[in-house]
């Protein structure tokens, strides 16, 4: 029976693949993923009775030992030699090429050193595939059914101005709702601000004393921060104070018209100056603050009750998670509510209301034990099942100064997020500028110019880093135009799309070479840059996998460097060394300058970078 039901398994992955390899438009096909179906099919058809069959399958380091290499056999056999079956590697890997389902990718596989199977794909479906970005456009590959996704990221607080530490939260959420997007999944880009609190008490206590148009008008957010702190010293030492405060608070929970207009007037001055900073950045968010959540506390707390999970300290209610070694506080001795509460209720409603089939939290590391905990929580109490609904907290590390040290100004204060862009502005103009495109650009092209190096920089030098390590951050690097920076890329960028322009070659003309002209790749540096070029929808699987961004930039890197190869060992263009005058056009050559820009433009779009023709 266990031969039948691997043979039947192997009889329907092998239809799957050859629909897979006839249906090129919908989506691009994962060249790595498709070769491990194929050796899927070959291991369950060479060997039915192995279960879970160990599948490796990975591009090769060196063009001798081909395209990708399977490496299943020696594991395989360990894996028999441990059942006492002893079966040479060697042996297993012939039996796995003997198996191998017929198929359009593979050319040819040989057997390496202890049984690796070397891959060599096959250059005319590779052609194919490269015609087909052309046709059709760069897609995703597939990714299954589509997914609501919910997304909070950014979370400023109310009242304070955004500053370095804002940064990252905003870019790298940013850019994970992108990726989600351009997959086709169903995005809620939530900012989880912080609305909400015995602050709000504080301040509008405060500001009656000190400010008294506060029902009119709200300070500006500079003044309000700075009134801020001056509540905190006072809650601190002024006994009185702090009554008034609590009660401010109690009235805005019950919604005083006075002291709720008082909250709304902070939190529209707050708003605005949270969207002069989405602006720049090209951020999209739907506010949700710890607010909007508030009435639904009360039931969570009861849900909790109802259940038997709460235990009373010294009149706190608080809950203990299986595996975690500290309490959520639920509900404070005061009757109160805690950001515990909130997170929880906001959980809930994005799983129950929502209907979210994943729920990512982009929040720095530091937090990580708090996340863990209520997680845990939620399953607890049944509101998820982890291997229906993905919920996970995408951690990150902190931004550093160039001294290593936590990213700060000479005076020591923390870094208005506004300031560092302003600088960055001014520097990528000094760069700019010391280039002479001043020159060569008009004004508005200038601004363009500026303003994509600036924050292309900015986001690249952060997306570009494995989230979960501290980065140092220094202009100097990100606006390097050499090595692995988005300065160099948008040049490289603009560089091929001028290609075509200098050829005299318009769209049109492209489009109608895409359907009419084979792709070859016979010369090293071609047949390089295509695998280069196709291997984006592995890229794009694996993030989706492990919501690691800077394997996209490392990928983006890896594509321009290989297109400089190329370019310089493949004539695109031929001139008269006398004239300058084009004398011949490669159209197969130019076909994959265009092929490259596509994928580095989806790419660019992806991280949020926005690339401009003239630089």
């Amino acid at each position: 029976m266990a031969v039948a039901v691997g043979e039947y398994e192997a009889r329907m992955e092998q239809q799957s693949l050859q629909e897979e390899e006839g249906k090129l438009g919908s989506s691009m096909i994962n060249i790595n993923q498709h070769l491990q179906n194929i050796f899927s099919v070959a291991i369950k058809l060479a060997y039915p009775h192995f279960e879970n069959p160990p599948l490796a399958v990975t591009p090769s380091q060196q063009a001798k030992f081909g395209d990708y290499q399977c490496n299943s056999a020696m594991a395989m056999s360990q894996q028999l030699k441990a059942k006492g079956e002893k079966i040479n590697p060697v042996e297993i890997a012939k039996q796995i090429i003997n198996n191998i389902p017929k198929n359009d990718v593979i050319e040819k596989v040989e057997i390496a050193g202890p049984g690796f199977v070397n891959i060599h794909l096959n250059k005319e479906f590779i052609s194919k595939l490269l015609t087909d970005l052309l046709v059709n456009g760069v897609r995703p590959p597939p990714v299954g059914p589509k997914k609501k996704v919910v997304v909070d990221f950014s979370s400023p607080n109310i009242a304070k101005e955004m500053h370095v530490g804002h940064l990252r939260s905003t870019i790298i959420g940013d850019s994970m709702c992108r990726l989600f997007e351009f997959v086709g999944y169903d995005v809620l880009r939530l900012n989880h601000v912080g609305d909400w609190g015995t602050q709000f008490g504080m301040l509008i206590a405060h500001l009656q004393d000190k400010f008294p148009d506060y029902l009119v008008v709200s300070p500006p957010i500079g003044d309000l921060q700075a009134f801020y702190k001056e509540s905190k010293k006072r809650f601190d030492e002024e006994e009185d104070f702090k009554k008034r405060a609590y009660e401010c608070v109690v009235q805005l929970q019950s919604h005083n018209q006075e002291i709720t207009k008082a909250w709304n007037l902070i939190c529209e001055v707050s708003r605005k100056e949270f969207q002069n900073i989405y602006d720049c950045l090209d951020i999209k968010l739907i506010e949700r603050g710890e607010s909007y959540y508030q009435d639904m506390m009360v039931d969570v707390v009861k849900m909790f009750e109802e259940k038997g999970l709460v235990q009373l300290d010294e009149g706190r209610k608080i809950v203990f998670p299986p595996g975690c070694s500290l309490p959520l506080t639920i509900e404070k001795s005061d009757g109160g509510y805690t950001y515990d509460t909130s997170d929880l209720a906001a959980l809930r409603q994005r799983i129950i209301d929502e209907k979210a089939d994943m729920i990512v939290y982009v929040v720095d590391s530091g937090q990580s034990v708090h996340f863990q905990t209520f997680f845990a929580a939620a399953q607890m109490i049944g509101w998820y099942d982890p291997k229906k609904i993905r919920v996970e907290h995408t951690g990150f590390g902190v931004v550093l100064g160039e001294d290593k040290k936590k990213f700060k100004t000479r005076s020591g204060e923390t870094v208005r997020l506004i300031d560092l862009l302003d600088e960055g502005l001014k520097r990528s103009m000094e760069k700019l500028l010391a280039k002479e495109r001043d020159k060569v650009l008009t004004p508005d092209e200038l601004k363009a110019a500026q303003e994509a190096v600036t924050y292309g920089c900015i986001k690249y030098a952060d997306l570009s880093h494995n989230r979960t390590n501290d980065y140092i951050f220094s202009f100097d690097k990100m606006l390097d135009d050499r090595g692995n920076t988005a300065a160099y890329l948008l040049y490289a960028f603009t560089r091929i799309r001028s290609i075509t322009r200098l050829a005299n070659i318009d769209d049109a003309t492209l489009q109608k070479a895409a359907t009419e002209t084979t792709i070859l790749l016979s010369h090293e540096k071609e047949w390089k840059l295509g695998k280069c070029i196709l291997r984006f929808p592995e890229i794009i699987n694996k993030i989706l996998d492990d919501l690691y961004l800077h394997t996209l930039c490392d990928y983006l890197f890896e594509l321009a460097t290989t297109f400089t190869e190329f370019y310089d060992n493949c004539y695109c263009v031929e001139k008269d060394r006398q004239t300058g005058e084009v004398v011949k056009v490669n159209m197969w050559r130019m076909l994959l300058c265009d092929a490259t820009a596509s994928v580095m433009a989806q790419s660019f779009a992806i991280l949020g970078i926005k690339p401009v023709e003239k630089m």
